[in-house]
């Protein structure tokens, strides 16, 4: 990624606003909105420049410094902007603190995005000179255009044998799309069915209707026909071995998510609890926090790899433990001897991750881990392990341990 010097930087505060850049005097008030929604425009870069776009916090108008202080807690929040979920697919941006033109200067530089369009709460923001806008039907197509001749991530390749009609058009129009729009921009559509498939990538284009995987993965009749390690094994062992005795076994299958959905009911069934009566309001005790292994089973689905492997998310739940492994290991910045540590986060397949978001399977980004870790903390679990190599994690959960009242029972 290119780093823009500080002469690059203090030549585009010397010009008038332009579609290279946007001025903030702070980072407060309705400035919150507005600035993520440049950093959507940035990332879809509509002029084409292929250049970064820039976000300045603590310049006026005018170009002069406001003397908002550029605090790491600003910067912090700055940063929140890119894994707060709002704007899909994540956008690739750097923050930093420099000195232009003697002064302290928060600086956002966005890069343009190899998969648009970008959304922000929905509504596809674009940039031309100064002015910030949500793009109108042309300006949807462009973005759509040149998303096919780039480097795709292969979350959004085409699947060349699959059809129009192997995606489910009533799961887009009832369940996809009310989820992944503003209720206005929805209302003032005019496109066609293609064109809205093709803007949420489900398609190749409008005029090339060939499904992507990640359009059979969400909205496809029978995905597993085209992707087939895209399933979960589940396996209930009666011990503490493979070998033991199967209680229950089941490959779940189905669009994301009716997946994640279905596995979840499965996870549920089998989570013990404990009712402590001895005194007060009743207090219920799980053998595993359910929130953990909801994270744990989105990271599973959201960071496996689909290429190259018919392997599943296996699950397996013996007497003392559940095994959680997915084929695929660490991704981009995230590398086998940094794993799980806060910070390093990176997207096999962001395409993916924003559809789970839109699913609201995902709250905020880069969060996973810590959340489980914390819950499992709480819940009185030792802490989750981690055994990571090149092709496969697997996180391995153990059964609460902290000694029961006698005068819990089970439900």
């Amino acid at each position: 990624m290119k780093r823009l010097t500080d002469e690059e930087l203090e030549k585009l505060l010397d010009d008038s606003e332009t579609d290279a850049f946007e001025r903030k005097e702070s980072f407060k008030g309705e400035t919150l909105k507005k600035a993520r929604q440049a950093v959507c425009a940035f990332a879809n870069d509509l002029p084409n420049r292929k250049e970064p776009g820039v976000l300045f916090i603590g310049i006026k108008d005018d170009g002069t410094p406001s003397g908002e202080p550029i605090t790491d807690e600003l910067l912090r929040q700055l940063v929140e902007m890119k894994v707060d979920g709002n704007i899909l697919p994540l956008p690739v941006m750097t923050v930093e603190k420099r000195i232009l033109h003697g002064q302290e200067v928060a600086v956002v530089a966005v890069f343009p995005s190899d998969n648009p369009p970008v959304k922000y709460e929905g509504r596809i923001w674009i940039r031309t000179g100064p002015r910030r806008a949500i793009a109108n039907e042309q300006e949807e197509r462009i973005l759509i255009e040149r998303r096919r001749y780039k480097n795709t991530p292969f979350d959004i390749a085409p699947l060349p044998l699959a059809q129009l009609a192997d995606l489910s058009r009533s799961s887009f129009e009832n369940d996809f799309l009310p989820a992944a729009f503003a209720p206005d921009v929805l209302a003032e559509n005019n496109r066609t069915y293609e064109e809205r498939l093709a803007a949420c990538k489900m398609i190749v284009a409008p005029d090339d209707p060939t499904p992507t995987r990640l359009g059979v993965l969400t909205l496809g009749k029978d995905p597993q026909h085209y992707v087939p390690g895209a399933c979960i094994q589940f396996l209930r062992l009666a011990g503490t071995e493979l070998v033991d005795p199967v209680m229950d076994g089941d490959l779940i299958e189905g669009t994301l998510p009716n997946l994640i959905r279905r596995t979840e009911d499965k996870l549920r069934s089998y989570n013990r609890a404990a009712y402590d009566i001895s005194a007060g309001p009743h207090v219920i005790t799980n053998d595993y926090p359910f929130l953990a292994l909801q994270q744990i089973l989105y990271n599973a689905v959201m960071h496996r790899t689909y290429e190259n492997t018919n392997a599943p998310v296996r699950i397996c739940w013996y007497d003392d433990r559940i095994e959680i492994s997915n084929p695929g290991g660490p991704y981009g910045d995230v590398t086998v001897s940094n794993f799980g540590q806060p910070g390093f986060v990176d997207y096999r397949n962001p395409n993916i991750a924003a559809v789970m978001k839109t699913y609201g399977f995902i709250q905020r980004f880069g969060r996973g881990i810590y959340v489980a870790e914390n819950e499992m903390r709480r819940n009185g679990n030792p802490p989750p392990e981690f055994r990571v190599d090149s092709s496969r994690v697997v996180v391995v959960l153990r059964k609460r341990t902290e000694p029961q009242s006698k005068d819990c029972k089970k439900p």
